[in-house]
Parts: C-alpha cells; structure tokens; sequence
C-alpha cells in the first residue's frame, strides 16, 4: 500500500510541474494612453475681471397728478410701451370745463382791452379839443393799462388749466416695460397726495455699475500715466459682459462714468458701464461678470486650461520625457483667455499631456498621441445677444 501511494504522489506531483511550463509566463500591461500636445503660441490681452449688478437707465413711477376718479387703463400688464402712448385717463370732463372757462376769461379780459383802448383814444381826441378834462384821459388809460393786465392774468389761468387737463391723460414718458396696474378702474386717485398708477422701466440701453478695489485702480492709473493718458480717458473704454449662465462675455459696452473718489470705507471706487440691449435679454438687478482689456495683445506660449494642475508649491503640468515616462514640470501662470492659459518654464516643443491625466504619474510609462492643439476660438461679443 505504501508503495502504491508513493506511485501516486509521484504522479501528481509530475503533473503539478508540467502546468507550471513555461506557458503561462507574466507579461507586463500596455502602458496607458495619453494625449499630449505642445504650447500654442498666440496673442493674448490681460483683462481685469469684475463683478457687479445691472440697472436700469430710467426707472419711473407714473402718478396722478390731478384728483379724479380713474376713467381708462390703456395698455396689458407687462407690455413693452413706447415714448408718448396712452397709458391712463383720470376723469378728464371737469379740468376740460375749467379750461373752457378760462378759456372765455382770456377772451373777455381781451375785449374790455378794446373797449378801454378805444375810450382812452376818444378822451385824448377830446382833450386836444378841451372837450374833456385830464383826469378822464388818465382815468381811461388806467383802465386800458389794468384791462391788460387781466388779459396776462387770464392767459397764465388758461394755461394752468391746459396744464391740469393734460395731466388727466398719463403717457409714457420712454420706451419700457410698465408692470401691472396698481389701481383698477372707477378708483378715486390723487385726493390729497400723488397716487402711483404703474412703474415703466427702461431696458434699452442699461447700465452695469461694478467696484474696483484700490490696488486695482492704482495698477490702472500708473498703466495710463505710462501711456500719457489721464483717468478721465479711463472713459469710453470697453467692456465685455456675461451673465452667470454665460460661457464667456456676449455683450458689449463701454465705461461711461468713474467716481471722482474712493469710498474709504470699502477701500473701492464705483465705475458704470452702458450697454445696449436691443433684445431685453438684460434686466435691472442681474448679477454679472466683466472683463475690461488692460492693453494691447501679447504673444505667449498657452496650454489648455484642462492641462494644470496645483498644489501646495504651485502650478505644474505633466510632460513626456525620454522613453515616454512622464516627468512634472513646474511652471508659472499668467494671462487666461478663452479657456487658454500662458505658461511660463515650457518650451516649445514641449509635449505636454492634455488628456489622459488619470492615466499618467510621474516616473509611469505611458504611450502619447500628440495632436495639434488649436485655441478656441473666443467668442464674438455683440450689444444684446
């Protein structure tokens, strides 16, 4: 039995022996592909990055300005106005009573102008004749003197009354949006104080109002006094804006208004934007982004946005070195545009890893496909869209 079982370990442990051939030998996996492309050379602005808030150009409330019951509400809730349209009429019958009345006074006061004129001509034709006395010449040419006045009087009371009569018919003072009628009608409005009717608010153009931190403006000032400009030329300089589900800055303006002092207790000095809006895409209160150019284009080397990484000691990218492992570079960063950033420690032929990050770790072999990476192309900024 003994030698019957030694038989059979020998036998398995043959067969153990023979699976462990070499036909089943370890290979090593692929190394990881990655993508790798070289710094794009091209010109890039430096722009200061503010935030702010819109507002409106013209924002009115529309009044009663004379009592009367509210007679016609002319326009929809929410509608687009323009400059001149009938929105309200108050009551109008009795002002256009008053104004036919005073109407009648002008021509009353006028006629006893005549009438006064034509006695004192007759008492000065008289006097020359010593049929009539003096005081009767002067008499008549009281009366003729004060008949005038009374016509000027009448004439301001005419129009006073033209006035109040225009104000029965409330118009919009600009194009806007009016919101939703604050009084219906048959309501009894400006009985003692000024009624509010409505709000029109103007949209087109629209204003951004942003703040600029101290050390900003002084980078600003001394950039111009370099160019032999002045802060006041800091107006009429252009301006792109975005909104916070903007990619980029679609919409253009210009600055338009810089306070002449800093708010010391902010440590900011307030600047205004205008824009135009042609669509109402922007409406007052809007948060917003803004880039203001700080100078003409400069040529740098850029890698995508997606290519940097940080951390404690700085910006650095990942780079194929000799036999394709990848090394760390470190770099400095500057000017960001349209999802490009300039780098400085790169050269040229550089081949930085722009995709594939996951897959690449210093020292790691890796297998890279270089390709052409061109910039986007930045958007083209418009005055609403």
């Amino acid at each position: 039995m003994k030698a019957i079982f030694g038989l059979a370990g020998a036998g398995i442990l043959a067969l153990c022996l023979s699976g462990c051939g070499k036909g089943n030998s370890y290979k090593a996996p692929p190394p990881p592909p990655v993508i790798t492309s070289k710094p794009v050379s091209m010109p890039m602005t430096s722009y200061l990055d503010v935030t702010g808030n819109t507002v409106a150009v013209n924002a009115v409330e529309l009044v009663a300005r004379v009592s009367g019951y509210l007679q016609e509400v002319d326009f929809t809730d929410g509608s687009v106005v323009k400059k001149g349209q009938k929105l309200f009429v108050i009551e109008p019958a009795p002002y256009e009573a008053k104004l036919q009345q005073a109407q009648a006074a002008v021509a009353s006061a006028k006629a006893q102008v005549i009438y006064a004129q034509s006695q004192y001509d007759r008492q000065e034709t008289m006097y020359a004749q010593k049929a009539t006395s003096r005081a009767n010449v002067e008499q008549w040419l009281s009366q003729r003197d004060s008949a005038k006045a009374q016509v000027t009087e009448a004439i301001a009371n005419e129009e006073l009354a033209a006035i109040n009569y225009g104000y029965t018919t409330v118009t919009a003072p600009f194009d806007g949006i009016i919101s939703r009628h604050l009084v219906d009608e048959g309501n009894l409005v400006g009985n003692g104080s000024a009624t509010t009717l409505a709000t029109i608010t103007q949209l087109n153009p629209i204003y951004v109002y942003f703040n600029v931190s101290e050390l900003e403006a002084l980078n600003i000032r001394e950039n111009l006094f370099k160019k032999g400009l002045t802060p006041s030329d800091v107006e009429g300089a252009p301006i792109d804006i975005g909104l916070q589900s903007d990619k980029g800055y679609p919409f253009a303006g210009k600055i338009d208004y810089v306070s002449p002092s800093m708010d010391p207790a902010t440590g900011t000095i307030q600047v205004r934007a205008v824009l135009q809006n042609d669509k109402d895409v922007l409406l007052p209160g809007l948060f917003v982004r803004g880039q203001i150019p700080l100078g003409k284009p400069v040529t740098h080397l850029a890698v995508p946005e997606e290519a940097l990484m940080n951390d404690q000691a700085g910006s650095y990218v990942y780079v194929i070195g000799k036999n394709n492992v990848v090394d760390q570079q470190r770099v400095q960063t500057g000017v960001k545009e349209d999802g490009m950033v300039a780098v400085t420690g790169l050269t040229p032929d550089t081949q930085v890893i722009v995709e594939g990050l996951q897959n690449a770790a210093p020292g790691n072999a890796v297998a890279p496909t270089e390709q052409d990476i061109k910039p986007p192309a930045a958007p083209q900024p418009g005055p609403s869209s």
